[in-house]
């Protein structure tokens, strides 16, 4: 059986290797802080003119993600232009920390979350539920607010609300900066793990320091080349829609946002089952990227879904499907009736077999080490004390960091004892203190020997559910209750990043500060705007519109679990345990099996297995013509996945730069029209 597990493992790093391939970074001469001026003009510049686009069409397109990545190359080249004709060069220290900067500010975002939860408060989906009053006010205002009904965050009412998340927002944030820096001492420095991955994390701080120093490489042809894809696409996906939403009663779709729905047409051939193919273009740029056998696998995954939903259908499982449902509705009453028991079976195999591959890749390492010390023919591995501190990198005194850690979990642990005081604290405090930290140091041992980590799911849900049966307890605080669990192993190859970057952690530390203050002011600004033009969602944010009931209908269903209602049967064990062990049994298949299959297709096969049957077509056929065609035309197929990932950021960048620009007409236009004179 060893022999086995060390294939499996061995085919995983080979499918693996040419993506560690895709950089090579040297190890950094010297540190410099890279935190200035600069930083805080890219922080202002992303806040108040990236962020506002990047909402709107979120909500109007769901493109947001990739606005997110275009706010990195926007900002960054526009700062490096000025620079250049200022006859500056930007230091590689100094990109790198805007190009986290204008990521993160994206993400710095509590009021999205409000938004979110004004919709579960008043949406006819959680109101038909019987949860939608049940939601604590501390989370949100009663549905006949002013505050909800007027739309406007500046009321009283909401004070309670806001004060929570933000400090929940600075806690966590702390959390997640002193967990990731200790790992990153313990896995990195004390342990001397190689972290394969954090090169491809450090590339586009190279990139653009390469287009500052006046060296147009291949790396800005193909950027240039996916921006002009992106200006060209994005104007008909999210550009048309946007302007025309601002002068029109409704929107005009040339291409449907967010998939074209087949389902009314196959119901008669495959019922039960949500056909739609999703039209985003950058699906099938990102089949050029992601693990060819991944992409396979997920849609080999998909296309089973095609098969099961019928037979269930047939067997009277999903008997909730009705003929004329679309794709939404059918993909409602399919989670409700079999596929959130499904998922989640699927889910704890999937961190079982990944489980099982840190420990046993953990023990083969630590053997492999010993049989070439014992053999002479491997050196002691120089480690890092961690009571060193070391100057030039910006360390910082590790035994200082780990008491503001805990007394920021011990923080977050009062609060929720505050909030939910049904809730025993003693499982505030294991989470927060034995199992976060556990699981957080797997996660970052995994990632420093092998760059990949699938993590554990529905550890909160699993936890929730299970304390209500019993227990007996019966209502939603607990759902909302700040338990500290989570999974901090990230931000060990984060600070990796970091280090090959030449950047000292004290410019980072800065970077978070400004990141959190300006994010939630800017925030604040962007979101009540957009939450006063209308009702969100609406037929002036077409995405949300139809995207967010379905989200909506998935969360609700796992709250019910915990009102006791005999007519809401949403967890089926026999089915959690049915998808466990198929998950398990199938990875042992694929380990013993003679046939050499690649492991990366279990994990793309598992994760595909209940998704849209056709919603992964576009990033198969990109795979496809990435695999047979383009990858033909080059040497070393590593080369072509460079070019590719350079060609999907200026992809990302082009469609950001032509949404944000149609979303500024849009907003001005909205405006003009709301005023009384």
């Amino acid at each position: 059986m060893e022999v086995e597990g060390r294939v499996a493992i061995t085919g995983i790093q080979e499918e693996l290797e040419q993506y560690r391939r895709l950089m090579e970074v040297p190890p950094p001469e010297e540190f410099e802080e890279g935190f200035s001026i600069r930083t805080i003009l890219g922080a202002l510049f992303v806040a108040f003119v990236m962020l506002p686009g990047a909402a709107y069409l979120g909500l109007v397109a769901g493109i947001s993600g990739q606005l997110s990545s275009a706010a990195q190359w926007v900002t960054v080249i526009l700062f490096v232009e000025v620079a250049r004709r200022s006859f500056i060069v930007l230091k590689r220290q100094e990109i790198y920390l805007l190009v986290i900067l204008a990521t993160a500010i994206l993400g710095t975002n509590p009021y999205t979350g409000y938004i979110w939860n004004v919709f579960m408060r008043t949406s006819q989906v959680t109101q038909g539920l019987g949860v939608a009053d049940k939601i604590p006010t501390w989370v949100v205002p009663p549905a006949d607010s002013p505050a909800i009904l007027h739309r406007t965050f500046f009321h009283p009412d909401w004070l309670i609300p806001i004060a929570v998340s933000l400090a929940l927002l600075v806690l966590g944030r702390t959390v997640e900066f002193t967990a990731g820096y200790i790992l990153f001492r313990i896995t990195s420095d004390y342990e001397r793990l190689p972290f394969p991955m954090a090169p491809v994390g450090a590339q586009a701080a190279t990139v653009l320091a390469e287009i500052s120093r006046k060296e147009e490489t291949w790396r800005w042809r193909y950027f240039s080349t996916g921006a002009m894809i992106g200006l060209a696409f994005g104007f008909f996906y999210a550009g048309i829609p946007t302007i025309t939403g601002a002068i029109m009663t409704r929107p005009l779709q040339l291409i449907p946002i967010p998939f074209i729905d087949l389902t009314l047409n196959t119901e008669s051939v495959l019922p039960a089952t949500p056909v739609a193919i999703f039209t985003d273009l950058g699906g099938f740029l990102w089949g050029f990227v992601v693990p060819f056998w991944v992409a396979i696998g997920g849609f080999i995954g998909s296309l089973l879904t095609a098969v099961l939903n019928p037979l269930l259908y047939r067997r009277g499982i999903l008997r909730n499907f009705k003929p004329g449902y679309d794709a939404i509705k059918v993909e409602m009453v399919n989670t409700y009736d079999f596929w959130l028991s499904a998922g989640i079976g699927r889910g704890l195999g999937l961190a079982a077999v990944s489980l099982a591959s840190v420990l046993a890749t953990t023990w083969r390492e630590s053997q492999r080490r010993r049989e070439l010390l014992r053999q002479g023919l491997g050196q002691p591995t120089e480690r890092i004390p961690l009571t060193a501190v070391l100057p030039h990198r910006g360390d910082f005194p590790v035994p200082a960091v780990f008491g503001i850690y805990l007394l920021s979990v011990l923080s977050i642990i009062v609060l929720c004892r505050l909030l939910v005081p049904q809730l025993p604290i003693i499982f505030p405090i294991f989470f927060g203190l034995i199992y976060t930290p556990i699981i957080s140091y797997v996660d970052a041992r995994m990632r420093g020997l092998t760059g990949q980590w699938f993590g554990i799911p529905f550890v909160r849900e699993g936890f929730t559910i299970l304390y209500s049966k019993l227990t007996g307890y019966r209502g939603l605080d607990i759902w909302f209750a700040p338990i500290p669990i989570a999974d901090y192993g990230w931000g060990a190859q984060r600070f990796r990043e970091v280090e090959l970057t030449g950047t000292k952690f004290t410019g980072v530390l800065k970077t978070e500060i400004v990141i959190v203050v300006i994010g939630l002011l800017a925030n604040l600004a962007v979101w009540q705007y957009l939450w006063r033009l209308a009702p969100i969602p609406s037929y002036v944010y077409p995405f949300a519109q139809r995207i967010w009931p379905l989200q909506a209908f998935t969360t609700a269903l796992l709250w019910t679990t915990t009102l006791g209602k005999r007519e809401l049967q949403v967890l089926r064990p026999q089915v959690i345990g049915a998808f466990f062990g198929g998950v398990v049994g199938a990875y042992l298949l694929f380990s013993l099996l003679p046939f050499n299959l690649p492991m990366l297709l279990f994990y793309g096969l598992v994760q595909g297995l209940g998704g849209w049957p056709l919603g992964g077509l576009l990033t198969f056929a990109g795979a496809l013509v990435s695999r047979f065609y383009f990858e033909k035309n080059y040497d070393d197929p590593t080369t072509w996945r460079r070019y590719a990932t350079v060609l999907l950021a200026g992809y990302n960048c082009g469609m950001g730069l032509v949404g944000m620009f149609c979303a500024a007409l849009a907003m001005i236009s909205k405006s003009v029209t709301q005023l009384p004179y």
